[in-house]
């Protein structure tokens, strides 16, 4: 009779806590199933013809006034037509735009208000003499 053949080095292996499981040995990377394999083997097929279809215009002897790659005209699209999803309106990003647009502005009309009323009020007390200047 024989024996079942010894366990692979993958279901023996236990990660530590500490250090992450090895590419080696994630079961992602090799136990796939059929249909996962013929996906990836169908995506990898796609992307071999579209790098083919770009290579030959890219290499073409007389090529064509713009070379149109699907995937940056996807992706442009994606970025100037598509804004929504990366940013929305809620009240905390009301309260930052306030914050670092009106905020500082604020800030700079207190501030020179509050100097310009003190030197007024040192003036109107006979403190502090003008010094003449021709631009302010």
């Amino acid at each position: 009779m024989a024996s079942a053949p010894p366990p692979s080095a993958a279901r023996l292996y236990r990660p530590n806590r500490f250090v992450s499981l090895p590419a080696e040995l994630d079961p992602d990377t090799f136990d796939t199933s059929p249909e996962k394999r013929r996906a990836e083997a169908e995506r990898l097929a796609i992307r071999s013809r579209l790098k083919r279809q770009y290579l030959l215009q890219l290499n073409d002897p007389r090529p064509p006034a713009i070379i149109e790659n699907p995937a940056l005209i996807r992706w442009a699209h994606a970025k100037s037509h598509n804004v929504y999803p990366t940013f929305r309106p809620t009240p905390k990003t009301s309260f930052l735009g306030a914050a670092f647009a009106l905020a500082p502005l604020l800030f700079w009309m207190l501030v020179l208000k509050a100097d310009r009323d003190r030197k007024e009020k040192r003036i109107q007390e006979g403190k502090y003499k003008r010094p003449f200047s021709v631009f302010f």
